[in-house]
């Protein structure tokens, strides 16, 4: 039998690959309009990064990493999310300077051990955000309407920002306990594993798929009602910024995030385009994470943003696109005319004109039929009489017209004609 990709792991395939060069183009031109600078960090890294920044309670660490352990008996995980490996990387190289915030964006594969579904792949691929170095809310709005502009650029006009703030440690230590206790019952029917990690970190309990949990979950009072004076203060200043910005928001005390290391704002983006809610991102603040990292204390914002979920709405919407075409098939009628053939194609491309010619020297109809098979919008043909009198005849392959135009004018005629 042969081989298959693995599963959760998708080929992408040239008919499809102009999808993902427009919307990774989009987003680098689009995060350069506010200064964003490009990283690349490896695919992986040390096993502890992620357990320091995720949470070793988080279903990340617990349930989807993909670890393994080198020659050198070091025990590296595949990145399964951006942010930790872009602060690991801003620490490193000293990019973090007092007074001046760093503006970080990437496009990285992302590996997480999950059920794969719709939009849900085992490799999968974000573009990011990064905002490290300001406390202000100033910050958190920017990443937001970065965030939201991106996904209007693209055409995904009907999407939700939903919005919410988790607090800093004494806002959760309280909220700990209201929610340990509406779910003591609950937990007591848990497994011990479940009802472990969810005493280290009950807010993952809001987060819960479970009808049951989902139930509690509503009579729960949101945790906005425990915020800090200052978490309070810094997200209304946010809701005002947004209002300013003209972006759309929800308040929606539902939104916790599955990451140990945010604090206070956190959101989401989704979309109803396709009859369903769908969740197309998230991100949120994260001042502890450089200190957590052993950097000095940095407050930080960002965002990570599903390349297949984005693709998933625009192939609905037909927003995609379709592939570019191949300009010019050069085609040869005689076997004489190859070398000219061949010195055409290469004048062509020179031009910035797409241009290939049969390999295998077929006759002419053969040649032709491969031209229809790649897609050519044009054929330039060259043959004995053609070579004599120095001519080239351009034929147009979706209505059959031609025209003769001299050798040293064939260029600039191929590229009127397109």
């Amino acid at each position: 039998m042969p081989f298959q990709s693995p599963r959760g792991a998708d080929d992408i395939l040239p008919s499809d690959a102009h999808k993902w060069l427009r919307l990774e183009a989009e987003f680098r031109s689009h995060a350069g309009l506010y200064g964003y600078g490009e990283i690349r960090t490896p695919t992986f890294e040390e096993y502890d990064l992620f357990v320091r920044t995720s949470g070793e309670t988080s279903d990340i660490v617990s349930k989807e990493m993909y670890e393994f352990t080198d020659k050198g008996g070091r025990h590296m995980a595949l990145k399964p999310e951006g942010t930790a490996p872009a602060a690991r990387a801003a620490i490193q190289h000293s990019l973090i300077q007092t007074g001046s915030p760093v503006r970080l964006s990437y496009v990285t594969p992302i590996f997480r051990y999950g059920r794969p579904g719709k939009g849900r792949l085992r490799e999968a691929h974000q573009v990011g955000l990064e905002l490290i170095g300001s406390s202000s809310a100033n910050a958190d709005a920017e990443i937001i309407e970065v965030t939201a502009l991106y996904y209007q650029r693209l055409g995904l006009n009907a999407v939700d920002v939903r919005l919410n703030s988790i607090g800093r440690q004494d806002c959760r230590a309280r909220y700990r306990e209201v929610v340990l206790s509406a779910f003591e019952s609950y937990l007591k029917d848990q497994d011990e594993e479940f009802r472990s990690k969810s005493l280290k970190n009950p807010l993952r309990l809001i987060d819960s798929k479970d009808p049951a949990a989902a139930e509690i979950v509503g009579s729960l009072p949101p945790i906005l009602d425990y915020l800090e004076p200052e978490s309070a203060a810094h997200f209304s200043r946010l809701q005002e910024l947004l209002a300013e910005a003209g972006v759309k928001f929800e308040v929606a005390p539902d939104i916790v995030r599955g990451l140990d290391y945010y604090t206070d704002t956190v959101f989401e983006v989704t979309s109803s385009q396709l009859g369903e809610q769908l969740s197309l991102c998230g991100g949120g603040r994260y001042d502890n994470l450089a200190k957590d990292l052993g950097g000095p204390p940095t407050p930080s914002v960002g965002v990570a943003m599903g390349i297949e979920r984005a693709l998933l709405v625009m192939d609905q919407l037909e927003l995609s696109g379709s592939a570019a075409r191949l300009d010019f098939y050069v085609v040869s009628a005689t076997p004489d005319a190859n070398p000219a053939v061949r010195e055409l194609a290469r004048d062509l491309r020179a031009a910035g004109v797409s241009a290939t010619f049969d390999l295998d020297e077929r006759k002419m109809s053969g040649q032709l039929k491969q031209a229809d098979r790649a897609g050519a919008r044009f054929a330039a043909i060259l043959g004995e009489d053609e070579l004599q009198r120095g001519v080239v005849v351009l034929r147009n392959l979706s209505d059959g017209q031609q025209q003769e135009v001299p050798r040293a004018r064939a260029t600039e005629a191929a590229k009127g004609l397109l």
